[in-house]
């Protein structure tokens, strides 16, 4: 008779969402999460670090799909193939950045915070990109640069001091430590111009606590991860029926218009947006909002709400509880909010949803997520895919399957109390 430890062992060793992430793979996702893609500028991520890893596993008879006013990626299962029933899942490279906003005299180098809190980023490091003035598309990376705002608490005021006042946006600039005469025209010499983009510097380390990590842009390189390691799995096991899009999209941080592009120029019948969402078990000041308690380390998030199929969502959630995959639930409005707007905002019909990875502290240097999450999401994306495949005794989901399984709230029954 086993005991309860080996027990354990085995049921930890067939449940790959459950157990700790391998360092190759681990250091897979820290390479795409480091790949300096502001918003705008994702090549470095979608062509320099993911497109290798694809063309790496990828079958021959799959194709990787470029774009001409953004860089997006496409990893396509069935290339031309319209007959297909075919499922687009989008990650989104860029990353929210800073800008050089003006120089001063003294060497300050003053920038648009973005989607940052000011306070969030004073004292970390930065990379700046500049392009040499003397060739433009050369572009150079600069080290050693800091995020500051009052330069010492003993300049700051009172209210500041005390907590009621906070920073400014124009209080921010980057410190490169240029000190001495003409500090302002030897940045400019340097190449430095309005407009050049900075991105946080910290790349993801393991967390103390268990399957835990950290460190800056989880949003959204975590999508864009889970996206490329499902390419892996789905080559080594590949479907009969359906054609499946992996998409790298772009400009997501200022209106999803890189899924817009991707979901309008192919169309597909399913779209799923993959993104980070909120740990709001753990987070501060929000219990008085009653918000739904999706945590870290209790599996991915599947969202309701917005414009999200609910037989699309039924048909995940069945795959996921045949491979006992924990799914926790994302509570949205009228927007989902991530890239699964895509066809909604590209004008076209297709049944779509989101799935997201609790993090805590977003948008900051510090984000944290679990391993668990994002492997959950891998497998179950994986697992209901394969059940899709072979659905309707192995002929595969049609699209008529989508057109004539929408939920007839007319025809419920009625629920007794039972006492």
């Amino acid at each position: 008779m086993a005991s309860k430890k080996s027990a354990k062992k085995n049921s930890t060793k067939s449940k790959p969402w459950a157990s700790r992430m391998p360092d190759d793979q681990f250091e897979r996702m820290r390479a795409i999460l480091a790949a300096p893609s502001p918003i705008g500028m994702e090549a470095s991520m979608s062509t320099g670090v993911i497109e290798p890893m694809m063309r790496s596993y990828m079958p021959a008879n799959w194709a990787i799909h470029r774009f001409k006013g953004h860089a997006g990626l496409v990893l396509d299962t069935h290339p031309g193939d319209t007959t297909r029933p075919s499922v687009m899942l989008v990650g989104h490279a860029d990353k929210i950045r800073m800008q050089v906003r003006s120089i001063s005299e003294d060497g300050k180098i003053y920038i648009n915070t973005d989607s940052f809190l000011p306070n969030v980023i004073v004292g970390h490091e930065v990379l700046l990109f500049s392009e040499e003035p003397e060739k433009p598309g050369h572009w150079r990376r600069i080290e050693g640069g800091t995020i500051e705002a009052i330069g010492a608490i003993h300049f700051s005021e009172a209210s500041q001091r005390s907590g009621d006042k906070g920073l400014s946006p124009d209080s921010i600039y980057l410190e490169l430590q240029m000190h001495g005469e003409k500090a302002k025209k030897r940045l400019q010499k340097l190449g430095i111009k309005a407009g050049d983009p900075i991105i946080l510097h910290r790349p993801i380390k393991r967390g103390f606590s268990p399957d835990t990590y950290y460190g800056a842009y989880l949003d959204n390189g975590l999508g864009c991860f889970m996206v490329t390691e499902l390419g892996r799995l789905l080559a080594k096991s590949p479907l009969k029926n359906l054609r499946v899009l992996l998409s790298i999209a772009t400009h997501e941080e200022i209106g999803r218009f890189g899924a817009t592009a991707l979901a309008g120029d192919f169309k597909p019948d399913v779209l799923i947006g993959t993104d980070v969402g909120h740990d709001y078990l753990a987070a501060p000041n929000l219990a008085a909002k009653r918000m739904n308690p999706e945590t870290m380390g209790k599996g991915f998030a599947l969202t309701v709400g917005s414009i999200v199929t609910p037989y699309l969502n039924q048909l995940i959630m069945e795959a996921c509880q045949q491979a006992d995959i924990p799914v926790q639930t994302a509570v949205v409005g009228r927007d989902t909010g991530t890239d699964a707007m895509g066809a909604a905002l590209a004008g076209f019909d297709c049944v779509a949803t989101s799935i997201g990875f609790p993090i805590r502290n977003m948008h900051t240097i510090s984000e944290t997520g679990h391993t668990a999450d994002i492997l959950g999401a891998l497998h179950g994306m994986f697992a209901s895919l394969h059940f899709m495949d072979g659905m309707n005794k192995g002929r595969g989901v049609t699209r008529e399957d989508f057109k004539k399984n929408h939920p007839r709230l007319d025809l419920t029954s009625k629920l007794e109390c039972g006492w």
